[in-house]
């Protein structure tokens, strides 16, 4: 069952971002994963919802999801992210 990293980013020091953004996919697509958001025009449909960045991550499984996130290579560019935004991130199996 395929499985999802959401996370809705404020970016706060754009520079570094921009390191931690271009060093990243290589790390997903080494752990199965690939992008189905990144960024983008958002419109809050209903509640009150204020989107920034939008990412959506697609994994083969949790389990795949779970070894990109405690990768060795991402726990580095982890420390980046959070060093360059805040946010919150979901892990959510699907369908």
């Amino acid at each position: 069952m395929p499985a999802y990293i959401y996370a809705n980013v404020v970016i706060t020091d754009p520079a570094t971002y921009e390191a931690y953004r271009k060093e990243v996919p290589g790390v997903i697509a080494a752990h199965g994963g690939r992008y189905l958001v990144r960024g983008g025009a958002t419109e809050v449909l209903e509640g009150p919802g204020v989107p920034q960045r939008q990412v959506i991550l697609e994994f083969p499984d949790m389990a795949h999801l779970q070894a990109f996130y405690n990768s060795a290579d991402y726990v580095q560019l982890r420390a980046l992210r959070q060093t360059a935004s805040t946010g919150t991130l979901f892990a959510i199996e699907g369908v």
